[in-house]
């Protein structure tokens, strides 16, 4: 009896329960849902206010809250200025990289609708100067364009990019390099057939 005793012990204690997952709560996107419900609530925005600022759906709105669904970065950035805040605020880690450097390799990367950002300058809610790597696929671009209040300044690292100020077109290539005031409606395209790559740095923070 005290033999079976054990080995009933002993394999009650072998089926134990399997690690707990991570919680889907935790993930980045349901990090975006939460703090872009708290901002338009902050802000007193319903639904269909925040909607018609920033020219979109309140359907899509709502499942970005939910966390059922990601928008593009132009997307993004247009639900930012309608609340008056950025997306280094909406979507930065809790706990960002300590320090002042960022290695190679180890830097924040964000992508949505066929651009990418990689931060230079670590996310800061109260940072004043903002620089990414702004990284587009061919065709990839700006969902129409946006103005807000700040200077922007940007070089061209590698391919070729349309840049739109107003009713004026640019065609940039590598090493060509741009500056604006982001008060005059702009956007921006990449008009080649391989990826772009542009350094770009504007103050206040927007992205």
């Amino acid at each position: 009896m005290k033999k079976a005793t054990r080995t009933t012990a002993s394999r009650t204690k072998t089926a134990a329960a399997p690690a707990e997952a991570p919680s889907p709560s935790s993930s980045p996107q349901a990090l975006l849902g939460r703090r872009l419900r708290h901002a338009r609530l902050a802000a007193g925005m319903t639904l269909l206010q925040l909607a018609r600022k920033a020219e979109c759906s309140e359907s899509l709105i709502s499942k970005v809250e939910k966390g059922t669904a990601a928008p593009s970065l132009a997307m993004l950035h247009r639900l930012a200025v309608a609340l008056d805040t950025n997306i280094s605020t909406l979507t930065a880690p809790v706990e960002p990289v300590a320090g002042p450097v960022i290695r190679q390799g180890e830097r924040l990367v964000i992508r949505g609708g066929g651009i990418a950002l990689e931060r230079v300058v670590l996310p800061s809610r109260n940072g004043l100067l903002q620089a990414n790597i702004h990284i587009l696929e061919p065709g990839a671009g700006s969902d129409g364009l946006i103005e807000h209040t700040g200077e922007e300044v940007g070089l061209v690292l590698e391919g070729t990019v349309e840049l739109i100020l107003g009713e004026n077109r640019y065609t940039l290539h590598a090493g060509d390099a741009f500056s604006f005031s982001s008060d005059t409606p702009h956007g921006y395209r990449n008009a080649g057939s391989t990826t772009t790559r542009i350094f770009w740095v504007n103050t206040p923070a927007t992205y």
